[in-house]
């Protein structure tokens, strides 16, 4: 099915052991009321760099050889892997390079920068950005390092999954917000490798869902990259995707999309019922619930994978409908 392994996944946690947060899981009673049954948050926004992407970055650059670091790294990002990249690589003195489009917002360029890494834009799509990088590996002679389509990205994100099991056996549900699949494809996998009864629903928004549509079509597409509140989501899976579509094929239960409106309504709600500051893109499995597209059976987990949001937008969300 893939070339990265149940064992790739628990090496990649003795190998980020100590370099990222153990994130909480914690029940949610407003949702739990909602559903009927409990359902319990994994606040993996809380994570150091703010979103999920730090355990697959820091183990892709634990596993560089000591030439690749003296190279540096360069990545394609829609902010969160290259801020998760960028410190990890800073830790190791490693030189890195995020290519982004121009519609990756502000805040996360900003965030970017103050970890010392290089910043370039490129066009405004992933699929652009990437095109970039890639020049930029070529010319430079830096080591690209996927955002998500690499076996170290996913094992490294496969962690998560570990996390969640060992501590809710019970689980029978399990939304993960998918994009590229590098996290939903390492969650998947470590979860039902210890229970492979377990359903995981991937989650995404709407408006430019490029492996839903790829799954859809049964290959990889191209799907116009459109502005939208989880922003960390857009851009495509690659017309060579080499692992993450065929793990999300293979192991997702189900995949459901979200509306702009639902995922506004979504921030709001983990900010006034959670107390929480969550972007788009980690607020999908939480619309997911509240706008009832889930109607899960038995005990549910909500990744909150991210929560780098800009904090203006974030203000205008919680004070009402978007203008």
């Amino acid at each position: 099915m893939s070339g990265v392994t149940f064992a790739d996944i628990e090496a990649a946690r003795r190998r980020i052991a100590g370099r990222v947060l153990r994130t909480p899981l914690r029940p949610s009673a407003s949702l739990s009321e909602r559903a009927g049954l409990p359902v319990l948050l994994k606040h993996e926004q809380r994570q150091i760099t703010g979103s999920f992407k730090l355990r697959g970055a820091v183990n892709a650059v634990l596993s560089l050889t000591a030439e690749q670091r003296g190279r540096g790294v360069v990545t394609v990002s829609t902010g969160n892997h290259g801020r998760g990249l960028a410190h990890a690589a800073a830790l190791d003195g490693v030189p890195c390079t995020v290519c982004m489009s121009s519609l990756v917002p502000q805040n996360k360029r900003d965030g970017i920068a103050a970890l010392g890494a290089a910043i370039r834009i490129f066009g405004r799509s992933q699929d652009e950005a990437e095109i970039g990088a890639k020049a930029l590996a070529r010319e430079q002679k830096l080591v690209m390092v996927h955002p998500f389509d690499q076996s170290e990205i996913i094992a490294g994100q496969g962690t998560l999954g570990l996390e969640i099991i060992e501590a809710a056996p019970e689980l029978e549900c399990l939304l993960v917000p998918l994009s590229g699949g590098g996290l939903a494809a390492g969650v998947a996998l470590a979860a039902k490798t210890a229970k492979p009864e377990l359903r995981v629903i991937g989650v995404s928004m709407a408006r430019g869902a490029a492996m839903a549509e790829s799954l859809r079509a049964g290959r990889p597409i191209e799907v116009e990259e459109l502005p939208t509140l989880a922003d960390a989501l857009g851009g495509g899976i690659g017309l060579e995707n080499r692992l993450t579509f065929a793990m999300a094929r293979d192991l997702l239960d189900d995949v459901v999309l979200v509306e702009e409106a639902e995922i506004a309504a979504a921030i709001a709600h983990a900010w006034r019922s959670e107390g929480e500051i969550v972007e788009g893109a980690g607020a999908v499995g939480l619309a997911a619930i509240l706008a009832g597209k889930i109607h899960p059976a038995g005990p549910t987990i909500v990744v909150l994978s991210g929560g780098n949001i800009d904090p203006q937008l974030h203000r205008r969300i919680i004070a009402g409908p978007l203008s």
